[in-house]
């Protein structure tokens, strides 16, 4: 067990290593750096965490992380309105983002279904995603969440929820692996899984 000269030092490292991939060592590491940082760098860090907490929006049409009500993506007059992704989370659309390669809106569903985990549809964003397809002009819906079983599942009951709209409903095509996550594909395989989505079915 690790000694610690000081239990202030030892706090600090507790609460660093609560972060995911951030073992003891690598908290101890950091919280070392900071304390030989300039004490006012180390307030800058501490304040910007604090206003990331307290002011932070989510965007009321997509559920994206926002300065404002309305995200830059749903704000944007050049966007085009008639076709929403639908992504797990906001890394995913700064993933597609990325890539240049799509320019419609997003519906961030906050998970997957993962009864394993308790996760089930009512736990997500999925309601809102309706109601924006039965109320507006969206003329597609592409899934683009991870090829994993729970990202299937959650593909398939939102298909089934949607089926009575008639909107075209879409996949991105399979050049991500099946079992990887969307956040840490390559720019060029993720654009072209955007570019050549396909039809989705009850089948996929």
């Amino acid at each position: 067990m690790e000694q610690y000269p000081s239990k202030l030092l030892e706090n600090a490292v507790d609460e660093l290593s609560r972060l995911p991939g951030i073992g003891k060592r690598t908290a101890l590491r950091l919280a070392l750096h900071l304390l030989g940082e300039e004490e006012h760098r180390s307030k800058q860090l501490a304040e910007s965490l604090l206003r990331l907490r307290s002011d932070i929006k989510y965007c009321s049409q997509c559920h994206s992380i926002s300065d404002d009500n309305l995200c830059a993506v749903c704000s944007a007059a050049n966007r085009e309105r008639s076709s929403i992704c639908v992504v797990e989370d906001i890394r995913d659309v700064m993933a597609i983002e990325k890539t240049s390669q799509y320019r419609g809106l997003y519906h961030v569903l906050g998970g997957i279904i993962s009864p394993m985990e308790g996760v089930g549809p009512a736990d997500m964003h999925i309601n809102t995603l309706i109601k924006r397809v039965e109320n507006g002009d969206v003329q597609e819906v592409i899934f683009a969440l991870s090829p994993t079983v729970e990202g299937d599942t959650t593909n398939f009951y939102i298909y089934r929820q949607l089926s009575h709209t008639g909107v075209k409903i879409t996949s991105i095509a399979r050049g991500i692996a099946v079992g990887d996550e969307l956040e840490y594909a390559d720019e060029v395989t993720l654009g072209r899984s955007i570019l050549h989505r396909l039809p989705f079915t009850a089948n996929d």
